[in-house]
């Protein structure tokens, strides 16, 4: 019987996963299944050029898995039964069970509400492809609109940043504003708060700094200090979270439900479950946990593939590098700034800004795409063959 490895999501760290597993693990012992709810890869990290108007591809899941063997499911992960290790899926045709041997979470997170009264139902976020597509129809119709309309963006972390000054840029004739909580740019050096500055202004950006959202309503915010925002489109960047199917299933997790993992991206609790992404409560090199990214998904996911390939094969497993290098912004499609860390997490006084910082940030998503797209692609071409039986290799990490 071969043993069944099934990947729950396929966004930058699940689809990485799968793709390598596939190259690296022989398919006369090994069945490889990918469960997503989209039929398409989501470019996540471009999803705010997506709002603001512009074509982002999205390659399909079915071609990006052609040829390599593994299976995709096209349905929603509704539980996990980590002690019979099946997980629930439902679908179109109603949906079903799949067993697993070796299980990947790579479900991502969401945006996060925060509990604010009307986010749910006045708000948009950019944390899904469908939701950028209904804010990308708002602002089509304001736009339409004589004298355009008013753009409030609640939010100053990256996300909040990046999603102002794109719809600033692409849409010139809306009024756009950004809602921070605390100083703007705060985790940047000075140099790069400078610069981000400098960009809001002369993309005509009006930034309201220490200013707290109580509420949203259907046409306006209401704000901590009594001031009332009039809003046309409110866009909700104010933090992410995962999905509460790990924690439901019994799996031990952090408070907001990331899973804990040790140095090789395993579960805690279950030694058959492996996380990466945003779902996974990873600590990193610099003993701090990593911060929910793109860069992340990166590094863990590169780990449990160490670690399943390692474990599955008798061999020695690697330790990859788990970094927080620090964070590339961009400012419109011209302008951006990449602001390097310390390994205490903090800004290092230099940073890099305008056009070459742009043209590296889109050179990352060009590659990530690329590599995306061609999962196999410069892998060995060695498939290794299992040496350990999986109820086997389970009961002696559990002993």
């Amino acid at each position: 019987m071969k043993h069944r490895i099934v990947i729950l999501g396929a966004g930058y760290a699940g689809a990485f996963v799968a793709g390598n597993l596939a190259r690296r693990l022989s398919p006369t012992d090994t069945e490889i299944t990918v469960v997503n709810a989209e039929p398409d890869f989501v470019q996540r990290l471009r999803l705010h050029q997506l709002a603001a108007g512009q074509e982002i591809k999205a390659p399909k899941l079915a071609d990006v898995f052609a040829g390599t063997g593994i299976r995709l499911r096209l349905a929603r992960v509704t539980a996990i039964d980590p002690e019979q290790q099946v997980v629930t899926v439902a679908d179109t045709d109603g949906g079903g069970e799949l067993g697993y041997d070796t299980l990947l979470y790579a479900l991502g997170s969401h945006g996060d509400d925060r509990g604010v009264p009307g986010v749910a139902e006045h708000a948009f976020d950019i944390a899904a492809r469908p939701s950028a597509l209904r804010l990308r129809e708002r602002l089509d119709s304001q736009g339409r609109r004589r004298g355009g309309g008013r753009v409030l963006v609640v939010g100053d972390g990256l996300t909040g940043i990046e999603t102002a000054t794109e719809i600033a840029e692409s849409r010139p004739g809306l009024s756009v504003t950004l809602i921070a909580r605390g100083e703007l740019g705060a985790r940047l050096s000075a140099g790069a708060r400078s610069h981000l500055r400098q960009a809001c202004d002369r993309l005509g950006v009006t930034v309201l700094e220490h200013t707290e959202v109580e509420a949203v309503e259907a046409r306006r915010v209401l704000c901590a200090d009594g001031t009332a925002l009039a809003s046309d489109a409110t866009v909700w960047t104010a933090g992410f979270a995962v999905n509460p199917i790990a924690a439901a299933s019994g799996l031990d997790v952090t408070e907001n439900g990331q899973i804990v993992v040790d140095r090789t991206m395993r579960s805690v609790s279950h030694p058959n479950v492996y996380a990466a992404g945003d779902s996974a409560y990873a600590i990193g090199d610099n003993g701090r946990p990593l911060p929910m990214s793109c860069a992340s998904a990166g590094y863990t996911s590169k780990q449990a593939i160490e670690a399943i390939v390692g474990r599955l094969t008798g061999r020695k497993i690697a330790h990859t590098k788990l970094a927080y290098p620090g964070n590339h912004i961009s400012l419109g499609r011209q302008d951006g700034i990449l602001q390097l860390v310390d390994d205490e997490a903090q800004a290092k006084p230099k940073y890099v800004g305008g056009r070459k910082a742009a043209r590296i940030k889109a050179g990352i998503l060009k590659m990530s795409l690329w590599a995306t797209s061609h999962p196999t692609f410069g892998l060995p071409t060695h498939k290794y063959r299992l040496t350990v039986a999986p109820d086997a290799s389970v009961k002696k990490a559990a002993a």
